[in-house]
């Protein structure tokens, strides 16, 4: 223990370019320290037009720092020599297994200290002298021990390889490059290093944007959990306060209601933490494969980096970015409840034994009842306005956008890639989400009156039509017959024949309806669906000249 002890505090005093007591002590800006004649020497050899570094943490200066004696230092290190610590015990300085041996060593020989690719050999700190000393060796390259020096010898011509072809994307020695390499694009090893450095560089910037993204994500995702279970928390609370209103008669709806929220939040919460664990283990692999680059960018044999580089450079396929809902969870069964409370104080207050518990059902689990006169549909009416740039060449557009007629000559719309070419159709301006209704006011027999995504196609083929696709609905009442139209189905369906039609739109529970509106509100169609996008409303005004539709003005 003694000895190791002694080891330690000899390594803490040591030149990490001579590997002995420091003779003469500097301390560099960086703060490491070197023997004076050792950190001399080691920049002389240094050809790097006035940028000089640091052996130990490659820091570079310009110009070439002024040197003072650290006498502190080498106080120190004038009382370790007294107490006759000089030499370290010598097993520590022979190669053992997994130590790359000096190749000049007779006998037993020692640890080698550097590497050079110009000599292919490594040295121990005695034999690598003359290359710190020696005019000759001044170019040479130096780097850290390698056992796989002999990889830099052409096999064929026993040179060493010190160019690159990048037709066959190999190393080559200069035999090669004028024998069965002739007339290929060769470049300097050096010069290969230097553009896939790049690549490497680019490389690992995108690998760290991408856990930047990730890791974005990750927060997005923890945030989400934590929404859920906010809201999931309020919504069983909420509820449990109103259901005690209720008294025992409604505790057990209460308990049903509990488990679903929370059954729903268990759901949900697995669902965000899959993703997020697949998220952490791309992170993982990022910086798994960025500590690979990093390794290999910092090592010094060109021919090691142009073998190891293609196997790393390559990035596995990107978990898709995630999206996140609007921050609404479970606020809808607090709205439920709330609604069966106050229903059920009012049928308290008169005749409870005709409410069914069938009843109670359909109002916890629905949307709001759809309404049923056309008072109650004009509460969600909105204004709607016809899009100039949707239209068709041969519709005029008037009333402020409200009313579209089919004419007999083209209207000078300039081009748009959302305008429909072929057929007589138009869409909204706006976006229609949420519950809506609006009416359609219709002249002629050839009017469609339809909800449409916005990606619907605009060519020549029949799949533009409305209701010929799974991206629109239509109702239309020619020849004296309703039909209603949805992905090229078509449905006969009975009712009144109206000029007028109403249309209610409840985006979220997915129904979309379609009143005759008369002095009274007959419903002819109803459609049941799960709406994927934002709908446009639409019209097709398309049989003769003069026809016409237009939106009324409902406020």
């Amino acid at each position: 223990m003694a000895q190791k002890g002694v080891q330690l505090d000899r390594e803490t005093f040591s030149c990490s370019i001579c590997l002995d007591l420091l003779k003469d002590p500097v301390t560099t800006t960086c703060g490491h320290s070197y023997c004076m004649k050792c950190i001399k020497t080691h920049w002389d050899g240094e050809d790097r037009k006035g940028i000089y570094s640091c052996p130990e943490c490659r820091q570079t200066f310009t110009p070439r720092p002024v040197l003072l004696k650290n006498t502190m230092l080498a106080v120190l290190v004038d009382q370790m020599k007294k107490t006759g610590l000089q030499a370290a015990p010598a097993d520590l300085c022979y190669a053992g297994p997994g130590d790359v041996a000096c190749d000049f060593c007779t006998g037993r020989k020692l640890k080698a200290f550097k590497s050079c690719l110009q000599c292919l050999a490594s040295f121990c700190e005695k034999h690598l002298q003359p290359h710190y000393e020696s005019p000759r060796f001044k170019k040479h390259k130096l780097v850290e021990p390698s056992e796989k020096l002999q990889e830099n010898i052409c096999s064929q011509h026993d040179e060493v390889m010190k160019m690159f072809c990048r037709t066959d994307q190999k190393s080559i020695c200069y035999l090669c490059s004028v024998d069965e390499h002739k007339g290929h694009d060769t470049v300097s090893a050096a010069a290969e290093r230097t553009e896939k450095q790049k690549e490497l560089e680019v490389s690992r910037q995108n690998i760290q944007q991408r856990i930047q993204d990730r890791e974005k994500d990750v927060k997005l995702l923890q945030q989400e959990v934590q929404n859920i279970n906010r809201s999931a928390d309020k919504a069983v609370e909420d509820s449990e306060k109103m259901f005690t209103e209720l008294i025992r008669l409604m505790q057990k709806r209460s308990s049903e209601v509990k488990q679903q929220v929370r059954s729903q939040q268990e759901t949900e919460v697995s669902g965000v933490k899959e993703v997020e664990e697949k998220l952490q283990q791309e992170i993982r692999e990022l910086k798994r494969k960025d500590a690979e680059l990093k390794k290999l960018s910092n090592t010094e044999d060109h021919n090691q980096f142009l073998h190891s580089y293609p196997s790393l450079s390559a990035l596995s396929p990107s978990t898709s970015s995630i999206q996140i809902r609007p921050l609404s969870y479970f606020e809808d069964v607090t709205a439920a409840v709330s609604r069966v409370r106050d229903k059920l104080q009012d049928v308290l207050r008169d005749k409870w034994t005709d409410v069914s518990l069938t009843e109670v059902d359909v109002l916890l689990s629905d949307s709001p009842a759809e309404p049923t006169t056309r008072a109650e549909f004009l509460k969600y009416s909105c204004e709607i306005t016809l899009d100039p740039n949707t239209a068709y060449t041969w519709l005029l557009l008037s009333d402020g956008n409200r009313k579209a007629t089919l004419m007999s000559h083209q209207q000078s719309y300039p081009s748009h890639p959302d305008r429909f070419t072929y057929w007589s159709q138009v869409l909204s301006r706006e976006s229609l989400t949420g519950r809506c209704y609006w009416e359609v006011e219709k002249r002629g027999a050839g009017v469609w009156v339809a909800a449409s995504y916005k990606n619907i196609s605009r060519g020549e083929s029949l799949d533009s039509v409305f209701g010929r696709n799974d991206k629109s609905w239509s109702f239309d009442c020619d020849n004296n017959k309703n039909k209603f139209s949805y992905n090229k189905i078509q449905t006969r369906v009975s009712g009144p024949l109206s000029s007028r039609l109403g249309v209610y739109l409840d985006h979220r529970a997915g129904i979309l309806s379609f009143y005759s509106v008369s002095e009274t509100m007959t419903l002819l169609h109803r459609v049941q669906t799960t709406f994927t996008q934002p709908l446009y409303a639409g019209l097709l005004v398309g049989y003769k000249e003069g026809d016409t539709a237009e939106f009324c003005q409902l406020k």
